[in-house]
């Protein structure tokens, strides 16, 4: 150009080629993380994300286990221009905020050092499940103890109890004033029933049943 001036492109003119339009996150570019208390298997992402959650949950299951905690699942799915990973941990105390805040770092260092989020900017938020996640493990059994829970039994239909132990083999519930054990193989997805002002410890039980 004349004078070695470079053309500005004006109002609703596109950028110069390659160029981000102003606003535009640059390709490669990670978002905020963010860690929440809240939400709650690796799975859920659309195929033309091109991102692989089995590799994510394989960059995030050792840092969680690390920090005492079980990775319940991992899910991407698109947020805008962004992309949203949720990661669901739980654990025997439960997670706090600050639990979910130390892990929410841990992943990101993690996440940084491998290419498996691809070149989209990202938001990672760290969280424990809700109420509503089914009891389809004895460490969900485990951490249920003194709740109540309905249930789908084999052979018996829906039952609704008390869940008072949980060991290796099953789990015993009080069921209408009395004590029934069910070995996990009868039992189908547990769904914990919310309730106000009972205090669920009252029952004196442990988590491993003694």
């Amino acid at each position: 150009m004349p004078g070695g001036q470079r053309h500005v492109p004006g109002p609703g003119q596109p950028p110069w080629p390659g160029e981000p339009r102003p606003g535009e996150p640059r390709p490669g570019k990670q978002g905020p993380r963010r860690a929440a208390k809240g939400a709650g298997e690796v799975g859920g992402g659309s195929p033309e994300m091109g991102t692989d959650e089995g590799r994510i949950a394989d960059v995030v299951r050792p840092v969680v286990a690390a920090a005492g905690m079980d990775l319940e699942s991992v899910r991407v799915s698109a947020a805008g221009r962004r992309r949203l990973l949720r990661v669901v941990v739980d654990g025997d105390q439960g997670v706090s905020l600050d639990d979910a805040a130390t892990i929410s770092r841990q992943l990101s260092a993690a996440l940084d050092t491998v290419a498996v989020m691809g070149d989209f900017p990202y938001t990672l938020e760290v969280s424990s499940p809700g109420v509503d996640r089914p009891l389809t493990d004895p460490r969900h059994w485990r951490r249920a103890v003194g709740r109540l829970v309905q249930v789908t039994v084999t052979d018996a239909g829906p039952i609704a109890g008390r869940v008072v132990a949980v060991d290796s083999d099953g789990v015993t519930m009080e069921v209408e004033g009395a004590r029934r054990r069910f070995g996990y193989a009868v039992l189908g997805a547990g769904a914990v029933q919310v309730e106000f002002g009972h205090p669920h410890t009252e029952l004196g039980a442990t988590r491993d049943g003694h």
